[in-house]
C-alpha cells in the first residue's frame, strides 16, 4: 500500500474521531485509538506500517510532549519532582507486585512472572499528557504530579530492565555494572539539560555570551532569523535533537521533547522590534495544531493498529485479562492516589486524578514483551496476548477515567 495513501487514511480517521468525540464529548484519543483498532482489524490499514508511517509517528509524539513540556512552568516542575518520589515508587511498586503474582498463579513460570511484573512497572505519560491536554488539564498541580512521576518511572524501570533481564533470560543473576552504568547516564542525561537551558539558551549569562565572537550564539538570536519565519522550525528541530539525545541515553524521546520544551522561556521570543504580534502566542498555536490536530494524532492512531484481535485466542485469555486488568486498574489508582495524598501533599481529588492518569501503559511494555517474546522466547503466545489486551484495556480506560473525573468535579462545583 503507498505510504501516502495510508498517511491520508490515518489523516481521514483523525478526523472522523475529531467529530466522535466532539458528539459524545469524549477525549479525542479514545477515539484514535479505536478507529486504529478498527481500520487494521478490518484489513484497511496493514498490520507492519511502513517505516514512513512509524517516523511520522514518532514525530508526532516528539511534537505533543515538547508542546506540552513548552507549557508547563519549570519551577512548578521542579517542585513536582520533589512531590512525586512517592507516587513513582509506590506506582511501580504495587502493579509489578501485582502482575507478577498474578501471572504466576496464570502459567506457574517465574521468567514470565517476572517479565510481565517489569512489562506493568512505567506509565505511559504520552497517552496520558494528551488526554489532559484535550480536557484542560495540564496546567493543573495533578498533570505535574503525573509528569515528574512518570520520569522517575521511567529511570527506576531502565534500571529493572538491565538487572531483571539477565535474570530472566537465565544470564547473571545480577550485572550491577549495568545497574550502576544506567544510574551514571541519568545523571549525565540531566546534567546535559541543565547546562543547555542554563548556559547555551540564554542570551544574557550564557556560555557563549562571554566570548566576544560566539556572544550572538543564543536562543534568542536563532528564533529571530528571517524576522522569526524560522521560529517553529528551529524549536522543532530542539525538540527531536534533545529527543534523539535522551534516546542515546536510554530514555524514550518524548522524555527528551518533554525537557526541550521545559527549558525554553517566555522572554526568548521578545526577538522583534514591531509588537503588534505576540510571537510566543503564535508559536505555540503553530505547534498545538501541529502536535493536536495532524502530526500527533498519527500516533494515538497507530498505537490502535497495534490492538490485533485474534477471536479464538482472545476467547482463552480473556478470563486472565479481565482479572489481571481489574486488580492493576484498582491497585494503580489506589497505590499511586495514597502516594500522592500522604507522600506529595496532594488534596484528594488531586490524588484521584493522579491515580487515573497512571493508568497508562505503553513504550516500556512492549519493549519488554518484545525481547520476551521474540527476542528470547520465555513468553507464551497465551502470555504475550493477555499482556497486549491488558495493556490495551488499561489505555482504553485512561481517557474514559479522567473525562469521569471532570464531569465529577464539575458537579461538585455545581452544588457547591
Amino acid at each position: 500500500m503507498d505510504n501516502l495513501f495510508i498517511l491520508a487514511i490515518i489523516w481521514a480517521s483523525v478526523i472522523v474521531a475529531a467529530f466522535f468525540a466532539t458528539k459524545t464529548k469524549q477525549a479525542p484519543i479514545l477515539w484514535f485509538l479505536f478507529i486504529g483498532a478498527i481500520l487494521v482489524n478490518s484489513g484497511i490499514l496493514p498490520q507492519q506500517m511502513p517505516s514512513f508511517i512509524d517516523k511520522l509517528s514518532e514525530l508526532g509524539i516528539v511534537l505533543i510532549m515538547f508542546a506540552l513540556g513548552f507549557e508547563e512552568d519549570t519551577d512548578n516542575f521542579l517542585k513536582g519532582i520533589k512531590r512525586s518520589w512517592g507516587i513513582a515508587l509506590f506506582g511501580a511498586l504495587v502493579p509489578f507486585a501485582i502482575a507478577y503474582y498474578l501471572t504466576l498463579n496464570f502459567w506457574n513460570d517465574k521468567n514470565i512472572a517476572l517479565l510481565c511484573g517489569l512489562a506493568m512497572t512505567a506509565t505511559a505519560v504520552s497517552l496520558t499528557m494528551a488526554t489532559l491536554k484535550s480536557e484542560k488539564l495540564n496546567r493543573s498541580p495533578a498533570a505535574t504530579g503525573i509528569m515528574t512521576s512518570a520520569i522517575l518511572d521511567d529511570i527506576a524501570s531502565l534500571a529493572l530492565v538491565a538487572i531483571l533481564i539477565p535474570i530472566a533470560t537465565g544470564g547473571d543473576s545480577m550485572n550491577t555494572s549495568s545497574v550502576l552504568w544506567v544510574i551514571t547516564k541519568t545523571f549525565l542525561f540531566f546534567a546535559l539539560i541543565y547546562l543547555i537551558g542554563r548556559w547555551i539558551f540564554p542570551h544574557q549569562g550564557g556560555l557563549f555570551n562571554r566570548i566576544p565572537v560566539l556572544q550572538r550564539i543564543n536562543l534568542r538570536n536563532m528564533l529571530a532569523i528571517a524576522k522569526g519565519q524560522f521560529t517553529v522550525l528551529v524549536l522543532i528541530l530542539m525538540a527531536v535533537l534533545i529527543g534523539l539525545l535522551a534516546h542515546e541515553f536510554g530514555f524514550h524521546l518524548a522524555i527528551g521533547a518533554y525537557m526541550a520544551g521545559l527549558i525554553i522561556k517566555r522572554e526568548y521570543f521578545d526577538i522583534h522590534a514591531e509588537k503588534k504580534r505576540d510571537y510566543h502566542k503564535h508559536t505555540v498555536q503553530i505547534i498545538d495544531d501541529a502536535a493536536f490536530a495532524w502530526i500527533g494524532p498519527i500516533f494515538f492512531v497507530t498505537m490502535g493498529t497495534k490492538i490485533i484481535i485474534d477471536l479464538e485466542l482472545l476467547m482463552v485469555v480473556l478470563p486472565d485479562t479481565l482479572l489481571l486488568f481489574i486488580c492493576l486498574f484498582v491497585g494503580q489508582i489506589t497505590s499511586a492516589g495514597l502516594a500522592a495524598k500522604f507522600t506529595g501533599g496532594y488534596n484528594n481529588s488531586e490524588s484521584l486524578l493522579i491515580g487515573f492518569g497512571m493508568l497508562g501503559r505503553a513504550e516500556l511494555a512492549l519493549v519488554v514483551l518484545n525481547i520476551a517474546f521474540i527476542q528470547y522466547q520465555i513468553i507464551t503466545i497465551e502470555a504475550f496476548s493477555t499482556m497486549i489486551f491488558t495493556m490495551t484495556l488499561l489505555n482504553f480506560s485512561v481517557p474514559i477515567s479522567i473525562k469521569w473525573w471532570k464531569l465529577r468535579e464539575q458537579k461538585i462545583d455545581s452544588h457547591q
